[in-house]
């Protein structure tokens, strides 16, 4: 079975981090490289991080740290783990989430059997407590001009062809939220059509201070994905953000 690059950005809060790292370890598919984008200047928790790796159990895993000269943010971060990846998929894994046991293995045969350069998951949403407090269901297809209108794609549900991206040059954006987005609109642009399994194999974390869960900056960039990313006209890209939002709030009521 092909090898996977699981690019993980960090800034803080080691305790999630761990947890993140736990669920990679426990992984039943094992042909994979961790690969954390240290994205923190003061380094605070740098060698801490790797104490953790260095303990005798984990030593077989392969994992390496990159070290940003300055913090880049998440989506610039995953960037050049992604030009660094050198394996034939590269899954992605926020530090504050976590994957069921089985993730990889499933999702790998699921691309492997399809030949997807592009796939997710189903997923649910925890709290800081790892309380489940609801849910997203992946659809099995997602065509252009339903993404546009509602991004239902979680991030750490997400495995990519490598070969794919470096070839199309499809990366991460510098913005602060809706990064994930806006590269996924990319993705569909070239390939049409977005497989989903309507599994639930990742857990997402949102909390209250996190930049997502910020419904102003939300909206801020959601209007910029419209109006800079996909060159919308001014009432075109509001009308979008109007019905990008509608779409969220129907969803967190859904559930």
């Amino acid at each position: 079975m092909p090898f996977v690059t699981i690019i993980i950005p960090y800034k803080s809060n080691l305790k999630y981090l761990f947890l993140a790292l736990k669920s990679i370890f426990k992984q039943s598919y094992k042909n994979f490289k961790i690969l954390i984008i240290y994205d923190n200047e003061k380094k605070n928790d740098l060698e801490k991080i790797k104490k953790f790796l260095n303990k005798k159990k984990f030593l077989k895993f392969s994992a390496s740290i990159i070290i940003n000269k300055k913090n880049l943010g998440a989506g610039l971060s995953r960037n050049i783990g992604l030009k660094k990846s050198k394996t034939k998929y590269v899954a992605f894994l926020d530090s504050d989430d976590i994957w069921l046991k089985n993730k990889l293995k499933i999702q790998i045969d699921f691309m492997e059997k399809n030949n997807l350069f592009f796939s997710h998951t189903s997923y649910n949403i925890i709290d800081s407590n790892n309380n489940i407090i609801s849910e997203r269901i992946a659809k099995k297809r997602i065509i252009f001009k339903e993404l546009i209108r509602s991004c239902d794609i979680g991030l750490s549900t997400v495995v990519l062809n490598s070969n794919f991206v470096i070839k199309n040059k499809l990366f991460f954006p510098k913005i602060k939220t809706k990064e994930d987005y806006i590269l996924w609109l990319k993705i569909i642009d070239k390939i049409k059509v977005i497989r989903g399994l309507k599994q639930n194999l990742t857990y997402y974390r949102k909390t209250k201070n996190s930049l997502s869960s910020n419904k102003i900056i939300g909206m801020i960039n959601g209007y910029k994905v419209y109006r800079e990313y996909m060159n919308y006209g001014f009432f075109k890209s509001l009308f979008y953000v109007s019905v990008l939002s509608f779409n969220y709030i129907k969803k967190i009521a859904s559930n």
